[in-house]
C-alpha cells in the first residue's frame, strides 16, 4: 500500500524538530553535527538570527502579490547581485531546476534574437547534474535519472568531462552553448580544471556561443568565493543560481549579461511564486551576511584547514579513504569501501555527510562552521572508518 507521502525518496531513519547554527535535533534531543547542509542549502546555518528576523519581519507585512507588480526586494537583491558578479540583470525562481530552466531558454532565445533559431542546443559533460525536470535530466544525461520517463528531451549533446577535443568536435550549426557546473557536485565533488574552464570561454567565443553556469550547488560563497568560476578568473554569459542564495528557504536565480539576456522581452518567460517578498526578504539577508568584509575569506580559510584534516585522515585511513576533492567548503572523500557505508558510520556519530556519485561522500558543512565543528567531524570520520575496520574484522572472524 502506498504511504501518503509518494516513497519517491530513499530516506534516512531520522527526523529532526530543531536546529541551531551547524547542528540538528532530534524530538528526543539528540544532537547532530550537520555536515551536509540540506545539500548545501543551509549556507548560514540553522536558525540563524538575522534570517529569522529578516523573514518574521516580511512575514508580518506582505508574503505574495505575483510578478504582476514591482516587487522592491527583487530589486535591491538583483542589483547587489549584478554589483557583486559579471551579470547585469537577474530573472528570480523558486529552485536551481528552474533557475536552470530559465538558462536553458535564455540560451535558446538569445540565438533566435540573432536570427538563427536552429541554434538550440546545449553541450553538456557526464557525471552533470542540473535538475529533475524533464529538460535538466535530459541536460545532464544520467541514465538513472532518465530511466522510465520516455524519450530524453531534444536539444543536448553530451561529451565527457575535460575532453577539450570531444567538445570542439560536438560544435556545429545547430549549437546554442556550453553547460556545465564548476564542480560537479552530485557527480562526485569533480572539479574542472581551471585552465580548462579558461580554454572552454575561449572555445565559445570562437564558435559565438554562450557559456552557461550552473552554480546552484557551487555558488553563495560555497567555495570561498562568492561563484566557483571566479577562481578560473572566467565570465560566463548566463549562471543559474539557487540553494545556498536562500539559506533554507526555496529561491533561484538566473544572472546574465545584456547581450545573452538580449531575447527574453515581456511575455517569454514567467513564475508566479519566483522572487515574492519572503524569498525576496531572506536572500537579501543571506547576502548582507556572505558580502560582509572578509566572510568569503574565512570561508577559505576554513575550507583549506578542513581539506588538510581530510588528507591526513585520507592517509591515516587509507584502506577506506581513497582521497580529498573540492574547494572551499564543497568538499570530497572518495572511498575504497561503498561511500553509504561511511555516510551511515558517520550517522551513527552523530554527523550527517551526504553521497554522491563516483564513490564519493560530500562534506557541505555550513559556511558559518568553526575550528570546533571541524575538529568534531574529523574526529568522527576517524571513529567511522575505526568502526568500520572493527566491523569487516569481526564478520571475516565468524567466517
Amino acid at each position: 500500500m502506498i504511504t501518503p507521502v509518494l516513497p519517491a525518496y530513499g530516506r534516512a531513519d531520522l527526523e529532526f524538530e530543531s536546529g541551531e547554527g551547524p547542528y540538528l535535533l532530534t524530538p528526543t534531543g539528540e544532537r547532530y553535527l550537520d555536515f551536509g547542509a540540506g545539500v548545501a542549502v543551509v549556507s548560514l546555518g540553522h536558525a540563524h538570527p538575522h534570517l529569522i528576523e529578516v523573514l518574521s519581519t516580511q512575514a508580518a507585512k506582505l508574503w505574495h502579490t505575483s510578478n504582476l507588480y514591482r516587487i522592491p526586494g527583487q530589486q535591491r537583491l538583483a542589483e547587489r547581485l549584478v554589483e557583486a558578479s559579471f551579470a547585469d540583470t537577474v530573472f528570480f525562481t523558486n529552485s536551481g531546476a528552474e533557475a536552470v530552466e530559465c538558462a536553458i531558454k535564455m540560451a535558446r532565445k538569445y540565438h533566435a534574437a540573432n536570427g538563427a533559431p536552429e541554434r538550440d542546443e546545449l553541450i553538456t559533460f557526464d557525471g552533470a547534474f542540473h535538475g529533475r525536470t524533464l529538460a535538466t535530466i535530459s541536460a545532464g544525461g544520467q541514465e538513472k535519472y532518465l530511466e522510465g520517463f520516455g524519450r530524453r528531451m531534444p536539444g543536448f549533446v553530451q561529451v565527457p568531462m575535460g575532453d577539450l577535443k570531444a567538445l570542439k568536435e560536438a560544435i556545429g550549426p545547430n549549437t546554442a552553448g556550453v553547460l556545465l557546473e564548476p564542480i560537479e557536485g552530485e557527480g562526485g565533488i569533480r572539479p574542472w580544471e581551471l585552465t580548462s574552464l579558461r580554454a572552454i570561454r575561449e572555445i565559445c567565443d570562437e564558435a559565438g556561443i554562450l557559456l552557461v553556469l550552473d552554480e546552484v550547488q557551487t555558488g553563495i560563497g560555497r567555495t570561498g568565493h562568492l561563484f566557483a568560476h571566479e577562481l578560473a578568473g572566467v565570465t560566463p554569459d548566463i549562471l543559474a543560481s539557487a540553494k545556498g542564495l536562500g539559506g533554507g528557504f526555496p529561491v533561484g536565480a538566473c544572472l546574465a549579461t545584456e547581450e545573452a539576456a538580449k531575447g527574453m522581452t515581456p511575455g517569454t518567460h514567467g513564475s508566479t511564486f519566483g522572487g515574492n517578498p519572503l524569498a525576496m526578504a531572506v536572500a537579501n539577508g543571506v547576502l548582507d551576511i556572505v558580502l560582509e568584509d572578509g566572510f568569503l575569506e574565512r570561508v577559505r580559510e576554513k575550507g583549506l584547514h578542513l581539506k588538510q584534516k581530510l588528507a591526513m585522515l585520507a592517509d591515516e585511513n587509507s584502506d577506506i579513504l581513497e582521497s580529498v576533492r573540492g574547494e572551499g567548503l564543497m568538499l570530497g572523500l572518495r572511498c575504497k569501501i561503498t561511500n553509504t557505508d561511511l555516510v551511515a558510520a558517520m550517522a551513527a556519530q552523530k554527523v550527517l555527510v551526504i553521497g554522491a556519485g563516483d564513490n564519493v561522500v560530500r562534506l557541505l558543512p555550513p559556511l558559518i562552521v568553526d575550528d570546533t565543528h571541524i575538529n568534531q567531524a574529523v574526529e568522527a570520520i576517524s571513529a567511522a572508518c575505526a568502526a568500520i575496520r572493527a566491523d569487516k574484522k569481526a564478520k571475516e572472524g565468524a567466517k
